[in-house]
C-alpha cells in the first residue's frame, strides 16, 4: 500500500504541533472534542494525541511499528489499540471522520482538530519519524562524488566545501551508503591508503583492491531520538554510517539491567553462610507524583494515575509491572552483595529457606496492595455505571495481557484477579451486567479462562513451564511457609499443601530458566518511569495509607482499608 508525501510529511498536517509539552496541549484544548498530534519530549519523542473529553484532558501514545522495507507498502504502520494504518494522517483522519472513540476504556471521541499557528520548527528525530522524502530528498542533492578513484576524498561533501581552501577531507568511514550497496561494518583503514595512493588519470587497478565486506542490510535503524521502535519482524542493527568527526568514539547503547549478561554469571566462590536476610524493596526515594507528606488517596494524584494508565497499552502496562514484580521477587537484578548474604543466586530461591521470611512478607504486602489499588479503580468510579464497566474491562484486559504466554507474570496477575473477585467489586451486580451488555468478550474471558486459571495456580494444580511463565506463582507457598492454612476440609489441604511443595521444589531448581525467559520478555522494553513508579509497592502504601499510615501494623492497614472498600461499594450500589 503506497502512502502518498503529504500523508508522510506531518508538517503539512495542521494539527500537528511538532515537539510539545503536556502542559501547552492541555492549554490548547479547551472545548470536548478538541485534539491535536504532538512529538512527546524537548526533542521530539513518540507522536501523542491529545484530545479533550468531559471536562478532562487525555493523552494516547501512538505506537509506531517498523516494517522491514519492501515495494509497495509503508515503511511503518501507526496504530491507538488493535487497528493499524500505513500512516498516522490516515489514523488520525479514520478516527475523526468515523467518529470513533480513541480507547474503548474512556470512549474520547476527536471531533475538532487545533490548529498550530506559526510553521513547524522540524527536527531530526521528528524527520526519522515520520520518514518524510522531503528530507531523504535535500540530503541527497547534497552529496556528490565523480566515478574516478580519485574523487573518494570529496564523498559526502558539498560543493561549497570542496571549494572553500583549506577543507580537511572527510575521511572514507563517513561514505554514505545507498541502495543494495552494503555497510562497511568497521572502518577500513586500507581504503583510505587506497584512494590517496590512486589518480585521476591512472587507468589500472591497484594491485591489492581492499576486501568486500559480507553483504548486510543497509538499512539503519532510528537512534538519534533515545527511543527503539517496536517491531513487528525481525530487523538487524547495524551501526550508524553518517559522518563522524577523526579519532572520536561512538558511544554505544546501553544495556538495560536486565538484560546485561554480566549482572547474572554465577560466581565460582565458595559458599558462604548467610548472615542476614535480604530485602529487594528499593528504599523511598522522592516521588513526581507523591510529595514528602501525602495524605491517603489525594484526589489529585488518583486523577493522574487514571490519565497514565489510560495512555498506555494493556501489554504496555504488563510489561512494566512484570519487570518490577521480577525486581521485588529478587529475580532480576540481583547484586553480588545480595546474593552473597542470602547464599542463592534468585528470590525464587530464597523464599522456601527459612532466612527468606522477610521477602515472603515482602511479597504478601505487595500482593495485597497491588489487588486493593485495582479495587478502588472500579469502586473509586462514581460518575456513570458505564464508567465502571470500562473499569472493569481494563482490569480484565491487563489480567489477560498478564497470563502464560503473554507476559506471563503470574504474580500480577493473582493480584488483578484478586481485585476482581474480592467481594466489595463482585457485589457490584449491575456493573458486571452492564460490562456482559457492553464488553461481552472480557466478560466471557473472565469466566471462562481467567477464574478457571486462577483457580488451578491457587490450588497448585496447573504447573508453571518456564518459557510460558516467566514468573511463577508463589502466592500459596509463602501463605502456607507463613502459617496460614489453605482452604477447604482436612484431606483436601494435605494434598494441596504437598502439591505446593512440590511445585515450590521445581520452581526454586528452574530458578536461572525463569530468569532467562523474564529477560526475554523484557528485551526492548521502553520503561516510562512514571509508569514504573506507580507500581511500586512503596508508593502503592503510600497512595492508599498517606505517607503516616504506611508504616502502621499491617493487619491494621488491612482492617481500615476494607472498611474503604466496602463503604465505596454499598455507596455505588445499596443493597436491596
Amino acid at each position: 500500500m503506497q502512502v502518498s508525501q503529504e500523508e508522510e510529511d506531518l508538517s503539512r498536517q495542521p494539527w500537528y504541533h511538532g515537539p510539545l509539552s503536556r502542559q501547552k496541549a492541555e492549554a490548547l484544548l479547551q472545548h470536548d472534542g478538541d485534539f491535536l498530534v504532538r512529538a512527546s519530549g524537548s526533542r521530539g519523542g513518540p507522536p501523542v494525541l491529545s484530545c479533550r473529553w468531559r471536562g478532562s484532558t487525555l493523552h494516547f501514545e501512538v505506537l509506531r511499528v517498523v516494517l522491514r522495507p519492501r515495494p509497495g507498502r509503508p515503511p511503518a504502520l501507526f496504530q491507538l489499540e488493535d487497528e493499524r494504518f500505513p500512516s498516522l494522517a490516515s489514523l488520525v483522519r479514520s478516527y475523526v471522520v468515523g467518529r470513533r472513540p480513541l480507547s474503548q476504556a474512556t470512549g474520547a471521541v476527536a471531533s475538532w482538530p487545533v490548529t498550530r499557528l506559526g510553521p513547524l520548527q522540524r527536527s531530526l528525530s521528528e524527520d526519522i519519524l515520520t520518514d518524510s522524502p522531503a528530507r531523504t530528498e535535500s540530503f541527497r542533492t547534497r552529496k556528490w562524488s565523480d566515478s574516478q578513484p580519485a574523487g573518494l576524498h570529496h564523498v559526502g561533501c558539498s560543493r561549497e566545501d570542496r571549494s572553500r581552501p583549506g577543507a580537511p577531507p572527510v575521511p572514507p568511514s563517513a561514505l554514505p551508503r545507498t541502495g543494495s550497496e552494503p555497510l562497511l561494518l568497521k572502518t577500513q583503514a586500507a581504503l583510505g591508503a587506497v584512494a590517496n595512493s590512486l589518480r585521476a588519470s591512472d587507468g589500472q587497478l591497484h594491485s591489492k583492491a581492499p576486501t568486500k565486506p559480507l553483504r548486510t542490510p543497509s538499512l539503519v535503524l532510528p537512534e538519534a531520538s533515545g527511543r527503539t521502535s517496536t517491531y513487528c519482524e525481525l530487523v538487524p542493527r547495524v551501526p550508524n554510517a553518517h559522518r563522524t568527526p577523526p579519532g572520536s568514539v561512538q558511544a554505544q547503547p546501553e544495556i538495560p539491567w536486565w538484560e546485561n549478561p554480566k549482572e547474572e554469571e554465577e560466581e565460582d566462590a565458595a559458599f558462604q553462610r548467610p548472615q542476614t536476610e535480604v530485602s529487594f524493596c528499593s528504599p523511598y526515594t522522592p516521588s513526581c507524583l507523591l510529595g514528602p507528606q501525602n495524605r491517603p488517596l489525594e484526589p489529585g494524584v488518583l486523577h493522574t494515575l487514571r490519565g497514565l494508565f489510560l495512555q498506555h497499552h494493556p501489554r504496555s502496562t504488563a510489561l512494566h509491572l512484570l519487570l518490577v514484580d521480577c525486581q521485588a521477587s529478587g529475580l532480576l537484578g540481583v547484586t553480588r552483595a545480595q546474593r552473597g548474604a542470602m547464599g542463592v543466586a534468585s528470590g525464587l530461591e530464597l523464599i522456601t529457606l527459612p532466612h527468606g521470611h522477610r521477602l515472603r512478607l515482602e511479597l504478601l504486602e505487595r500482593h495485597e496492595a497491588l489487588a486493593l489499588a485495582g479495587a478502588l479503580a472500579v469502586l473509586g468510579c462514581t460518575a456513570s455505571l458505564e464508567e465502571r464497566a470500562a473499569a472493569l474491562r481494563g482490569l480484565v484486559e491487563l489480567a489477560m495481557a498478564l497470563r502464560p504466554g503473554a507476559a506471563g507474570d503470574l504474580p500480577g496477575l493473582a493480584a488483578v484477579m484478586g481485585a476482581l473477585l474480592m467481594p466489595q467489586v463482585s457485589r457490584l451486580e449491575n456493573s458486571w451486567r452492564q460490562l456482559r451488555r457492553t464488553h461481552t468478550e472480557a466478560a466471557l474471558a473472565f469466566e471462562q479462562e481467567l477464574k478457571p486459571l486462577m483457580r488451578a495456580l491457587d490450588e497448585s494444580a496447573r504447573p508453571c513451564a518456564p518459557g510460558e511463565v516467566a514468573l511463577p506463582h508463589v502466592a500459596p507457598l509463602v501463605r502456607l511457609l507463613e502459617g496460614e492454612e489453605p482452604p477447604g476440609p482436612p484431606y483436601e489441604s494435605c494434598e494441596r499443601t504437598l502439591r505446593t511443595l512440590s511445585e515450590a521444589r521445581r520452581t526454586a531448581r528452574d530458578a536461572p530458566r525463569f530468569r532467562a525467559a523474564a529477560a526475554q520478555r523484557l528485551r526492548g522494553l521502553q520503561v516510562n518511569a512514571e509508569l514504573r513508579e506507580t507500581l511500586t509497592t512503596g508508593f502503592m502504601q503510600r497512595l492508599l495509607w498517606g505517607s503516616r499510615g504506611a508504616g502502621a501494623p499491617r493487619a491494621q492497614r488491612l482492617e481500615k482499608f476494607q472498611l474503604v472498600l466496602s463503604t465505596l461499594s454499598q455507596r455505588l450500589e445499596p443493597d436491596g
